[in-house]
C-alpha cells in the first residue's frame, strides 16, 4: 500500500512541476478604466499569431492530453454513448415537414460520425437517401476536411432542399441547393452565411429562391468580423456572388440599423402578404420593420417600423392581417397577444392567455383549430393548453414531461405534433387529435428501453441563495445513494441570456449518476426558468446574482449531506463560464474541480474581439462607467489571486471559435497557473479542430464528454478513475 500512495504522489508531483516549468509568457500591459488601474499580465496572449504564445498553447494541450489519458477508465463514457448508439441503431434531428406533408431530416446511423439527409413523402413513406456530406468533400471541395450538416430547409412545396454545412467548427456555412426528384445539385454555392445561428433560410412563396444572412467578412482576426451583415435575396441559378441585398445598413441607410445588429427577413405562410425583418442581437425584444411581399421583390426599400424595443414583443406571428405574439411588456411570464397590421396596437393588444402566476409561457403554435401553447414552471415542470374560441383548455400529456414542444403548418391545418422528454424520459413523439383527445406516437427514431437506468430519481427542489431568492435545483442520482457527504456532485449550470436548461434525456447525466454520482442543473439567475425577470436579475450589474445562486446551491448541498466541498465539481459553458469562473475566484475552497468550455472570462476586453458587441446588451458596455465596474465585477480572469488555492480547472477552448476568442481560455489558465498555491492541476485543452462546441462530429463530443467525466472523477476521488502503477511483490 505504502508503494502505491507513492506512485499517486509521484504522479502529481511531475504533474505541477511540469506546468511550473512551463508557464505562459507574460508581457503585463497596464491600462486605466475610470480611475481604476488595471494590470493584464498576459495580454500578449491575445496576439494568436505569436509563435512564442501558439508554441505555448500547443504545449499546454499537448500535456493535458497526456495527463487526461493517463486516467484509468477514461473511455468509460464515450464507449457507453457508442454502445446506447448501436443498441438504438441510428438517430434523427431537425425534422421538417413540409404543407403538403413531406418530410426532410437528418439521420445518423450508430457507426457513422455525421448525420446525412433522409426525405419521405408522407410519415409511412418510403425513406430515402437525399444527401451525403461527404459528397461535398469529394466532389466539390477536395480539402480532406469533414463537413457537417447544421441546417435543412425544404421549400414550401418540398420540391427543393437548401443544406447548409459547416466544419471545423467554424459555424459560417456553404449552402447548396438540391432538386429533391432528381437529386441534381445545383452548382452554385453560397459562403458567408451562418443560417444555423441567424436568420435560417427562408423561401420565396413561388419556390424560387430564398433570403439569407450574408457576413462580409469572417475573419476572425479582423475587427470588422461579423460586422454590418445583409439579408440576401437569392434565386436558385443566379451567381451567389453577385448579392441582391435587402434588408441592410448599406441598403436602408433610414432605418439606422447599427454595425452590430444581424438584419434578418422572416416569413410565416406563402400565402402572407407582408416580410417582417427584425435587427437581431443578443436581446430578447427586438426593433422590427415590415414591408408589403409585393414592394420588396419589385426592389422598394420601404421598410416602415412596426415595433420598437421597449414594446418588449417575443415570438411573433403572422396570420392574414392579425399579428400574435408573447407580450414581456409588464408581464415578466408572458401574455399572448394579438393584434393586427393596422392598428398595430402592442403596448395595450388584445389578450388571448393572461400571465400566470407561476408558469411561463414558453412556446406557442397557431393551427386551425386553435393556439396551442406550452408553460413551464421554474424550467422543469411543462404543461400543454390549447385556446380556442376564447377558452383555454389543459390538455392531458401521456407521461409527465419536463420539455414540451410544438410543431404546426400554420393556421390554415389542422395538424399539431408534440414533442415530450424529460431528466429521465427519452424523447418521443405524438400526433396530436384535438378531435378525440389522442395522442398518436409518431417517431422517426426508435424509442429504446434503458434498463442499466432503472434505479435513477429525478429531484426537483428550491434553493434560498444569499438574498432570499428562491432558486431551482434539479438532482439526478441512483435512489440507493446515501447522503453522507461522499458522493461526487458534479453542478452543471449556465444563466445568461435569458436561456433555460430545460429537462431533456441527458444520457451524460444518467452515465454520471449511474457511478455513483449526483447530477444537479443550477437553474441560477440569468437564465429564463422564471421569465424575462429572471434573466434581467442576472445581466450586467447584477451578474453577481449568477455565480452566487450557483455558490447557494452548493453550500445546499453539502448542508443536506450529499457531498463536501472536497467532492463538489462545477461545470458550465460558453456565458456559462462567467458562472465556474466567478463561483471558484470567489469561493475556491467551496470546490474541488471547476469546468469550462469555450468561456467568457475577461469580459473587461471587449476591444480585442473577445465578446461580439451585440452582447454588450448581456454584460454591459465598457464605455460606461456604471456598466463597467459590472464587467470588472464579472471579470474572472481578474479576480484571480496571487497565493490563493484553486480548485482542479480543466478549460476547453477551440482555435475557430467565432463566438469568443480562446484567448480568453488561455489567458485564464496562464494566470490561475501563475498564482495558484495549490498542488492541484490547471489544464488546457485547446481543439484545434473545433470552435464554439456545436458543429462538430458526435463521436468527437462524446470524446470530450469522456474526458471532462474522467477528470472531475478522477479529481474527486472516485476509485475507477485513480492513477495506479503495477505493483510487483
Amino acid at each position: 500500500m505504502e508503494k502505491l500512495i507513492f506512485s499517486i504522489t509521484f504522479f502529481f508531483t511531475v504533474s505541477v512541476y511540469s506546468q511550473k516549468n512551463n508557464m505562459a509568457p507574460s508581457i503585463p500591459v497596464s491600462d486605466e478604466y475610470f480611475g481604476t488601474k488595471i494590470v493584464d499580465e498576459f495580454r500578449n496572449l491575445e496576439n494568436l499569431k505569436d509563435p512564442e504564445v501558439t508554441n505555448w498553447m500547443e504545449s499546454q494541450s499537448d500535456f493535458t492530453a497526456s495527463i487526461l489519458n493517463s486516467i484509468p477508465n477514461k473511455n468509460y463514457y464515450v464507449n457507453k454513448r457508442l454502445e446506447f448508439d448501436k443498441k438504438q441503431g441510428y438517430s434523427i434531428s431537425d425534422i421538417k415537414i413540409t404543407l403538403n406533408g413531406k418530410y426532410f431530416y437528418l439521420k445518423r446511423n450508430a457507426k457513422e460520425r455525421t448525420a446525412k439527409v433522409y426525405y419521405r413523402n408522407t410519415f409511412n413513406g418510403k425513406e430515402d437517401l437525399l444527401y451525403d456530406p461527404t459528397d461535398f468533400v469529394s466532389n466539390i471541395y477536395k480539402t480532406g476536411h469533414e463537413y457537417l450538416i447544421n441546417l435543412i430547409s425544404p421549400s414550401w412545396d418540398g420540391a427543393k432542399l437548401a443544406i447548409s454545412l459547416t466544419e471545423k467548427g467554424k459555424e459560417f456555412s456553404k449552402v447548396i441547393v438540391i432538386d429533391v426528384k432528381t437529386k441534381y445539385i445545383y452548382p452554385e454555392i453560397i459562403t458567408n452565411s451562418n443560417p444555423s445561428n441567424i436568420g435560417g433560410i427562408k423561401w420565396l412563396d413561388d419556390n424560387s429562391g430564398f433570403f439569407y444572412v450574408y457576413y462580409p467578412i469572417v475573419d476572425l482576426s479582423s475587427d470588422q468580423f461579423k460586422k454590418n451583415t445583409q439579408s440576401i435575396l437569392y434565386r436558385i441559378g443566379e451567381d451567389p456572388k453577385k448579392l441582391n441585398d435587402v434588408f441592410s445598413s448599406t441598403n436602408n441607410p433610414n432605418l439606422r440599423i447599427s454595425s452590430e445588429e444581424y438584419p434578418a427577413i422572416l416569413t410565416f405562410n406563402p400565402d402572407d402578404q407582408y416580410y417582417i425583418g427584425i435587427l437581431v442581437d443578443a436581446e430578447d425584444f427586438r426593433k422590427t420593420f415590415i414591408i408589403d411581399k409585393k414592394d420588396l421583390l419589385s426592389g422598394k426599400k420601404d421598410w416602415k417600423l412596426l415595433y420598437d424595443k421597449d414594446s418588449k414583443v417575443f415570438s411573433i406571428r403572422l396570420s392574414g392581417n392579425d399579428i400574435y405574439f408573447l407580450s414581456g411588456y409588464n408581464s415578466s411570464n408572458y401574455k399572448l397577444c394579438k393584434t393586427s397590421i393596422t392598428t398595430k396596437n402592442f403596448k395595450a393588444p388584445e389578450v388571448l392567455i393572461p400571465e400566470k402566476q407561476d408558469e411561463v409561457i414558453k412556446q406557442y403554435v397557431l393551427t386551425k383549430d386553435g393556439i396551442y401553447y406550452v408553460t413551464t414552471k421554474n424550467g422543469v415542470e411543462a404543461k400543454l393548453y390549447v385556446y380556442q374560441n376564447g377558452k383555454e383548455t389543459p390538455i392531458k400529456l401521456p407521461y409527465v414531461s419536463g420539455r414540451i414542444d410544438l410543431q404546426s403548418k400554420g393556421k390554415a391545418y389542422s395538424d399539431i405534433w408534440i414533442t415530450c422528454s424529460g431528466w429521465a424520459n427519452d424523447e418521443q413523439r405524438f400526433r396530436y387529435d384535438l378531435s378525440t383527445n389522442t395522442f398518436n406516437q409518431e417517431n422517426l427514431t426508435p424509442v429504446i428501453d434503458y434498463p442499466e437506468f432503472k434505479d435513477i430519481i429525478v429531484e426537483e427542489l428550491s434553493v434560498k441563495s444569499y438574498d432570499g431568492t428562491e432558486v431551482p435545483l434539479s438532482l439526478i442520482y441512483n435512489k440507493k445513494l446515501k447522503k453522507n457527504t461522499t458522493n461526487p456532485v458534479l453542478i452543471d449550470c449556465y444563466g445568461a441570456f435569458g436561456q433555460s436548461q430545460f429537462p431533456f434525456f441527458a444520457k451524460s447525466y444518467l452515465l454520471w449518476a449511474n457511478q455513483g454520482g449526483v447530477m444537479a442543473i443550477a437553474h441560477v439567475r440569468g437564465g429564463g426558468e422564471k421569465g424575462v425577470r429572471w434573466h434581467t436579475d442576472g445581466q450586467k450589474s447584477k451578474k453577481s446574482n449568477t455565480w452566487k445562486d450557483l455558490i447557494a446551491c452548493a453550500e445546499y448541498l453539502i448542508e443536506k449531506k450529499y457531498a463536501s466541498s472536497e467532492k463538489i465539481a462545477i461545470w458550465g459553458a460558453s456565458a456559462g463560464g462567467i458562472a465556474i469562473g466567478r463561483a471558484m475566484t470567489e469561493r475556491p475552497e467551496l470546490f474541488k474541480v471547476a469546468i469550462i468550455e469555450s468561456g467568457v472570462l475577461n469580459t473587461t476586453r471587449f476591444d480585442n474581439n473577445g465578446i461580439q458587441k451585440t452582447s454588450m446588451k448581456e454584460y454591459g458596455n465598457p464605455n460606461d462607467p456604471m456598466e463597467f465596474k459590472g464587467l470588472l465585477e464579472m471579470d474572472s480572469y481578474l479576480h484571480i489571486k496571487k497565493g490563493e488555492k484553486y480548485p482542479s480547472t480543466l478549460i476547453y477552448t477551440g482555435i475557430n471559435d467565432p463566438k469568443i476568442s480562446p484567448w480568453q481560455s488561455t489567458k485564464f489558465v496562464a494566470k490561475l497557473q501563475a498564482d495558484n498555491s495549490s498542488k492541484n492541476p490547471i489544464l488546457l485543452n485547446i481543439d484545434y479542430e473545433g470552435g464554439h462546441g456545436g458543429d462538430i462530429p458526435v463521436t468527437q463530443r462524446y470524446s470530450n464528454l469522456s474526458n471532462i467525466f474522467a477528470f472531475a472523477f478522477w479529481q474527486l476521488g472516485h476509485p475507477d478513475y485513480q492513477p495506479k502503477e503495477n505493483i510487483k511483490k
